[in-house]
């Protein structure tokens, strides 16, 4: 591989990171500082309007990720033709979205009152001005995203992170300097929401700086248009299914309990989003490993991919929630408020421990992405997600935002126990108990010393009530479970794997650890 290449690699995936550690930093701090300049019910009505236009996603219809492949494809057979009719038709697709959307804001907007009954009438108004706000600027920002997808198609990842950085910096210190000020939320949703569409326009110009297209009306194909329906239909139901899965839970809750107790649920929800983001910012980079070995027909790779990429995850997340059950109320209590303990922690215990089987196997997603063998998974993804609505709607009514929790966790634990590891073991011809035990014995030998650790702590300690406390603890379970990473790694344990498991079911003689040179990484990336 060119060294330029590998550059290039390096710079996206070290921007991948840097920049998701300033969303989780300001996230961190920005969320405890609106809360208590806005209070309990206006916050609460922040997440339901963000959660309701978080569903405008689904007009994307799989858009994007055909902009990814196709962009990437045209690019590299240098085919500006074909690349002009994708980028335009694309554009005037998005542009038809864009107005159906507003139409769909203004329609929400006029009838907000029978959408969310549980809304104090005084909050009425604020709510329909709201809605119109950030409904508008996400129905322009349909057009306006498309640049986001170019950029990813010609792998200049390291913009899109350097435009979000300075994105969200600018976002925050304006909304701190407007809240200090004594603005409300109607000021907070247009700073918000207006900074994302003037980073969409400058990665415009960034774009067609880097690979100039041409714009007119004759570019706008109906066959490429059928060229990039075709590709986004699996991805576009799996998409809707991931909305029902994870972004019904504050609907539900304002719709059958009150906008206040969405603020409640938030706080623990919030918390297992930023360790989800860490593993899935991991995770992305076996489609394109996967994808490489899939066209080769590598099947020995897939089965290192499968077996150590979701090793790695689980060397990721389990620590994150040993950490997170153990000293859960403490980072409540630290991050927002000790009020928030009683009800925001059940809810972070149950989201987390559901949750972890999930981005325990974040490699398992995305080889069926690579492998372009995800129809089933949508299938299964979408009946959990309905299953989830159900379920959540049912299970609020008795028992409050602790039914909506189990609600999402039921269905997800059986789709990611009982579907999940079965469905890539036979398809990669591994045995269940050999997926199990290489992937995840090392991560779950090395988390007890740490939760040994934590709870000692706690019980001859003391409990953690403001940072520098919190710090400490966190200092020393890191030290503890580092010790333990390195020791893994310096042995080859953690990027091991037995010959048994790389040459599937058929082989039965005693497995043996073979380490996975590292170049091998490097050269699928």
């Amino acid at each position: 591989m060119r060294k330029i290449e590998k550059r290039q690699i390096v710079k996206n995936v070290s921007s991948s990171w840097f920049s998701l550690g300033i969303n989780v930093a300001v996230g961190i701090l920005l969320t405890p500082f609106i809360l208590h300049r806005l209070g309990d019910t206006a916050n609460g009505l922040w997440v339901i309007i963000f959660s309701v236009t978080g569903y405008y996603g689904l007009f994307d219809l799989g858009i994007r990720s055909s902009i990814v492949r196709y962009v990437s494809k045209f690019t590299a057979t240098g085919d500006r033709e074909e690349l002009a009719k994708l980028i335009n038709t694309s554009l005037f697709t998005y542009s038809c979205i864009g107005v159906a959307s507003l139409a769909v804001t203004m329609l929400l907007a006029a009838n907000i009152q029978h959408v969310f009954p549980h809304i104090q009438p005084e909050f009425m108004p604020t709510a329909r001005r709201l809605m119109l706000i950030v409904g508008a600027a996400v129905a322009m920002g349909f057009p306006a995203g498309i640049f986001g997808g170019f950029l990813e198609g010609l792998q200049r990842f390291y913009i899109l992170n350097f435009t979000n950085v300075v994105s969200t910096l600018l976002r925050a210190a304006l909304i701190v300097v407007a809240l200090d000020h004594g603005y409300g939320l109607l000021t907070l949703a247009i700073i918000t929401v207006s900074l994302p569409l003037m980073a969409s326009i400058v990665r415009g110009f960034i774009a067609l700086h880097l690979c100039p297209v041409s714009f007119a009306v004759h570019y706008i194909d109906r066959a490429t248009f059928r060229q990039i329906a075709n590709y986004s239909g699996v991805t576009f139901m799996i998409m809707v299914a991931g909305r029902l899965k994870f972004k019904t839970d504050e609907l539900v809750i304002g719709a059958f309990v009150s906008a206040a107790a969405v603020t409640y649920f938030s706080i623990g929800g919030r918390i297992v989003d930023y360790a989800g983001q860490v593993v899935t910012a991991l995770s992305q980079i076996f489609v394109p490993m996967s994808s490489q070995s899939d066209a080769r027909g590598d099947i020995t790779r897939l089965r290192k991919i499968f077996l150590v990429g979701n090793r790695v995850c689980g060397l990721v997340i389990f620590p994150i929630c040993t950490v997170l059950v153990i000293l859960g109320k403490s980072v409540i209590e630290v991050w927002v408020g000790k009020k928030y303990i009683a009800t925001s922690y059940p809810v972070l215990v149950i989201m987390i421990l559901c949750g972890t089987l999930w981005f325990a196997q974040g490699a398992s997603g995305r080889i069926l992405f690579g492998t372009s063998k995800h129809g089933t998974w949508a299938i299964v993804t979408m009946i959990e997600g309905i299953s989830n609505l159900v379920l959540s709607i049912i299970l609020v009514r008795p028992y409050g935002i602790i039914g909506d929790c189990f609600g999402t966790a039921i269905p997800l634990a059986c789709s990611t126990i009982l579907f999940m590891p079965q469905h890539l073991c036979k398809k990669l011809d591994i045995r269940l108990r050999t997926y199990v035990r290489e992937s995840y014995s090392l991560p779950f030998l090395l988390c007890l010393p740490l939760a040994a650790v934590l709870l000692l702590m706690q019980r001859w300690w003391f409990v953690a009530h403001n940072y520098r406390q919190l710090g400490v603890q966190l200092l020393i379970a890191g030290a503890v479970y580092g010790s333990g990473l390195v020791w893994a790694v310096l042995t080859n344990r953690a990027l091991g794997v037995s010959e048994h498991a790389l040459h599937g079911k058929s082989l039965t003689a005693q497995s043996r650890t073979v380490p996975i040179p590292q170049e091998i990484y490097l050269e699928d990336l």
